[in-house]
């Protein structure tokens, strides 16, 4: 393993080749359809920019599918954000023996004092603090002893920090979801390949146990060949969202006033394609979207905020409900759900479905063929022997929230960075998982006509790779 990572391309030679990155994406205004949009002005409007949209702009670098990590005896990680999200898992990073918290930053210097006390208390020196305005995190990324940038602020800063850490040489991995525009899923990929750093999208169910299991049964082709999957974020949000406290700020309530889709696709679909290998083998190629009126949210401010509550000058558009269909190139089809401001038990769906049978979560049942009989439904936890992945056999009892996820996926990827290993997912799958954020908007104002998924691999996929499916290193 070498500690002197190789160095980047110049912060300059990047921003010079980049310039016309924001332009070669599209925005939410113009994006492009497909046939079927003559259905009504919007869809015919929505059809004008469908080829441009779908068409990637020039690579200005090398692929950075199958790139692997340089190996390190110590990843040194500096965290940006440290509300309700970072504020946990430093936790979780400061519990791997091989990772050092070396710098933090929040504007909130109180949030930034506590954490620097935990990297302490953990036995490791005090960390540079970075709490001087909106901005100082441009600081801590231009730091030289920064290995990764870890990201957990509201959406709209994601792509400013990500771009910060990568031009000065950091990889970055980011919250979901990564960016809220496909001129800046664009722009993340362009400046990843040019940079040759990873720019992740850190999915944590992607490592659930369930999830983990289902992968692993899928690939052994327990379900047969794969025809459908879903996947959810349905959770009853509004408490928290107009929690004067919970989040710093209305910002994510705020997102329901401007945008209609699907807000946060990716714990729903990013399990369901690493099922589907999608970007190894497969990819998806549309998404039609469709939404219900926007009550929730307005009936629950009526019920719970006193006049005068700044929420009253609140005007709240996105659907309570959206429900998009993911096309992939093999013909398969990917339903996708969220719902925040309903009530309803958590559920993130997570099925599958092939020619030997489905699997369906929430709670976890599965019925494959010849395993099962007599349209009864089969215990799933009979699989995990067999099935669970080694590194939920490795860590049975993970610490952290979220049923250990959050553990095994911040274990995994340090692991990869100290070993120098391919990372389990990439820039590629950021993008991909995120596209619905945009596209759902657009095609749900377009009256549910399909738009085209851009190729981010720019033609990479057609190769099988590994992901998420890993084998256990030596």
């Amino acid at each position: 393993m070498n500690d002197n990572a190789p160095q980047p391309p110049s912060r300059r030679s990047v921003l010079r080749t980049s310039a016309g990155v924001a332009g070669a994406g599209i925005g939410l205004g113009t994006l492009g359809a497909g046939q079927a949009a003559a259905a009504s002005p919007e869809a015919a409007a929505a059809t004008t920019a469908s080829e441009e949209t779908a068409r990637a702009p020039r690579r200005r670098g090398a692929t950075m599918a199958g790139v692997p990590f340089e190996g390190r005896s110590t990843v040194r990680v500096g965290i940006v954000g440290l509300g309700n999200r970072g504020g946990s898992m430093i936790d979780l990073f400061l519990a791997l023996p091989w990772v050092r918290v070396v710098a933090i930053c929040d504007p909130v210097k109180e949030k930034a004092e506590r954490a620097a006390a935990k990297v302490v208390a953990a036995g490791q020196p005090s960390p540079g603090l970075y709490t001087h305005g909106e901005n100082d995190y441009e600081n801590l990324c231009e730091r030289s002893d920064l290995d990764f940038v870890y990201v957990a602020t509201p959406w709209e800063l994601h792509v400013e920090m990500a771009r910060a850490a990568m031009l000065n040489g950091k990889h970055v991995g980011v919250e979901c979801p990564i960016a809220m525009t496909l001129a800046d899923l664009w722009e993340l990929v362009d400046l990843s390949e040019q940079t040759r750093r990873h720019c992740l999208q850190l999915e944590n169910c992607c490592y659930g146990r369930n999830e983990m299991r289902v992968l692993r049964m899928a690939h052994a082709g327990k379900f047969g060949d794969l025809l459908h999957g879903a996947g959810a974020y349905n959770h009853d949000l509004r408490e928290l969202m107009f929690s004067p406290t919970y989040y710093e700020g209305p910002w994510r309530r705020l997102w329901h006033t401007k945008l209609r889709g699907d807000l946060y696709p990716n714990h729903g679909f990013g399990p369901v394609a690493n099922y589907m290998d999608i970007n190894r083998g497969d990819r998806a190629v549309s998404i039609s979207s469709f939404g219900t009126p926007a009550l929730g949210l307005a009936e629950y401010r009526a019920k719970e905020m006193p006049p005068g509550d700044p929420s009253w000058k609140e005007t709240y558009i996105g659907a309570d409900r959206t429900i998009s269909l993911v096309q992939t190139e093999k013909g398969r089809v990917i339903r996708l759900e969220h719902d925040v401001s309903t009530p309803h038990p958590y559920s993130r769906i997570n099925s599958l479905g092939g020619t030997l049978g489905v699997f369906e979560d929430y709670p976890a049942r599965i019925y494959v063929e010849p395993d099962h009989k007599g349209h009864q439904w089969g215990d799933f936890a009979a699989y995990a022997t067999e099935f669970d992945h080694w590194l939920w056999k490795e860590h049975a009892n993970p610490p952290g929230g979220h049923g250990g996820m959050d553990y095994i996926m911040i274990f995994r990827l340090m692991q990869c960075m100290q070993l120098g290993l391919v990372p389990d997912f990439d820039v590629y799958d950021a993008a991909t998982w995120t596209a619905p954020v945009p596209l759902s908007h657009a095609s749900i104002k377009a009256k549910g006509v399909p738009l085209p998924i851009p190729d981010f691999t720019r033609g990479e996929w057609k190769k099988a790779r590994s992901g998420v499916d890993s084998v256990k290193p030596v």
